[in-house]
């Protein structure tokens, strides 16, 4: 799987103009496939809708530096699953930046957490409140980008489902993010290590849940289960235990395997420990599927 990913991107990609802070960002120049999936034969489906940086041209050209900075992507979440193919999930990952369309959001709108900051479907500030357009973006503009680039990936997330369901009477889905850890405006404090959500049991049956919780419990990290995180929309969405679908949201510090000062930096010895942990849950939530 981690060949197959580096491959798609140097075949996909060239090195923007203007690389935020020097560094390069992924960008195309062609139209881009919205997804690259794998097909395991497990139970176990990962979605990573967060860690793209593809920008197509004319919405780089919409956004302020700030929004081309790409701040608030789910940095290198694909290379700390790059080992899941191996132990039979399916993984289905995201091209684009969430700066183009966040893929965990409801296009028909609603709240998540009622009270909070939240960003939208097609978000228009940073998390941090900085804006990423110079003006309003148009809701013509929002509605064009819906069925070119969230419509696509949910496609594939529901067939997929539907694939492994089929074939193993039931189906779990980790829905794979990441987050810096310290960030006021959204939470008070750090965060956790691992934030686990199922919409307060909703996404997720009782028993799967505690499988995952027990997995990384021997590995040297923080956890939460449905603490600041509940799960987003793919989880709330495609979560149904009564229907044999168990979603789980999980939301990583960032600080566990990157810099946050840079995280554009992937360094692989600091990830090796999270990595560890994260092999276990895998593998866990790759064996046999729970049917209610």
């Amino acid at each position: 799987m981690a060949e197959f990913l580096r491959l798609q991107k140097e075949r996909l990609a060239c090195v923007c103009d203007n690389p935020p802070q020097g560094r390069p960002v992924y960008n195309r120049p062609m139209p881009t496939p919205t997804y690259i999936l794998h097909q395991g034969t497990t139970p176990l489906l990962i979605s990573i809708p967060h860690a793209g940086t593809h920008l197509p041209p004319d919405i780089a050209a919409q956004l302020t530096p700030t929004g081309r900075g790409l701040l608030d992507t789910d940095w290198h979440v694909d290379a700390l699953y790059d080992f899941a193919a191996d132990e039979g999930a399916s993984v289905l990952v995201a091209t684009h930046s969430r700066t183009v369309v966040d893929l965990n959001r409801n296009p028909e709108g609603g709240r998540l957490y009622p009270g909070q900051h939240e960003t939208t479907v097609c978000p228009t500030e940073t998390f941090a409140g900085a804006p990423l357009y110079p003006a309003l973006l148009a809701p013509a503009e929002i509605a064009r980008r819906i069925p070119l680039y969230w419509t696509p990936y949910h496609q594939a997330l529901t067939a997929e489902l539907a694939r492994i369901q089929a074939r193993h009477g039931a189906a779990h889905l980790l829905d794979a993010h990441s987050i810096r850890g310290e960030i006021p405006r959204l939470f008070p404090g750090p965060l956790p290590d691992l934030n686990y959500g199922t919409n307060n049991g909703a996404s997720a049956s009782e028993a799967l849940t505690a499988r995952a919780l027990a997995a990384t419990a021997p590995h040297p990290f923080t956890t939460i289960l449905n603490g600041r995180f509940l799960g987003g929309h793919i989880t709330r969405h495609y979560g149904r235990p009564s229907q044999g679908i168990h979603a789980i949201q999980l939301e990583l510090a960032q600080r566990t395997y990157t810099d946050e000062a840079a995280p554009d930096l992937y360094d692989p010895t600091r990830a090796g420990p999270l990595k560890a942990a994260l092999r276990a849950l895998v593998q866990e939530l790759s064996k046999e599927a729970v049917l209610f």
